[in-house]
């Protein structure tokens, strides 16, 4: 028996090797190649490393004239907000795609999905006008009700799925025994969607986390975030700086690959679709 499951290790070990490796090449090498850069005065082809070291970027990127610290501000207070508006409109819609069976699933599907196919810009368009009249432009919670257009999709595919492989039997078995909603949610519910709901909830913050055109749009260049002063250092050749601020604004992806790794690793059901686990 232990001969016949050698093989198998072995091909588990050599899958979790190359795996390794391919994070090592697309993910850590890069971010040593920007460290380096961020810290480099002069880097001219074809040399490996920089030939004159210099702070002046990061020197630059903490001085409150970058703007840096304060879209850091902003981009927080968004991404938050926004992954808070999305568990409110997208939890009860992922149950009942998850859990339940109904006429016109699919067409419901299909317009959950539907600002994934089409860029959000066609629909900020639109929305803009709306939001002047509303006097939302401008504003932390106009710029996340914008960023809810790309990111509740994703976070109700999550969800979905998690509910899919989740059974409401202890809840209403709990039910029998006295507790109220509250404490069903609280003491039943939760604890066992918590790491699907966990990985939804980061994957929404980085979405939003990385809106760029939709935040130009509503925000009227007035609501600065990290992307908007970041894009300009990548176009006028400031390497060095752009650098060291993208090393910030890609802090929170390598966190989320970090923590959801567990969550997303063998035999997880966080992204099995709407209910098709």
């Amino acid at each position: 028996m232990s001969e016949q499951l050698l093989p198998e290790r072995r091909q588990v070990n050599w899958l979790r090797w190359a795996t390794v490796t391919i994070i090592v090449v697309s993910v850590v090498l890069p971010a040593v190649s920007l460290l380096l850069r961020s810290f480099s005065f002069r880097w001219h082809y074809p040399d490996v490393v920089p030939g004159e070291w210099g702070l002046d970027a990061w020197t630059y990127t903490i001085d409150d004239t970058s703007r840096v610290f304060e879209s850091l501000g902003n981009s927080l207070r968004i991404a938050l907000l926004t992954t808070t508006l999305a568990l409110l409109v997208g939890m009860p819609a992922a149950r009942a795609l998850g859990q339940h069976q109904f006429r016109g699933k699919r067409v419901v599907e299909w317009i959950l999905m539907m600002p994934i196919i089409v860029p959000a810009l066609v629909a900020a368009m639109g929305i803009h006008i709306v939001f002047i009249r509303l006097g939302l432009t401008a504003t932390v919670l106009g710029v996340s009700l914008v960023h809810l257009i790309p990111a509740t999709p994703y976070f109700v595919l999550v969800m979905s799925s998690v509910f899919a492989n989740y059974s409401p039997a202890l809840e209403e078995t709990a039910r029998t025994l006295g507790a109220n909603k509250i404490r069903v949610f609280r003491h039943v519910t939760l604890p066992a969607i918590s790491s699907g709901l966990f990985v939804a909830c980061l994957f929404t913050f980085l979405i939003s986390w990385s809106q760029y055109v939709t935040t130009v749009l509503i925000g009227s260049g007035i609501l600065i975030t990290l992307p908007m002063v970041l894009f300009p250092f990548l176009g006028q050749g400031n390497a060095a700086v752009a650098a060291s601020i993208t090393l910030i604004f890609v802090a929170p992806a390598v966190m989320v690959l970090i923590l959801t790794s567990r969550s997303l690793g063998r035999g997880s059901t966080v992204m099995g679709g709407f209910g098709k686990v």
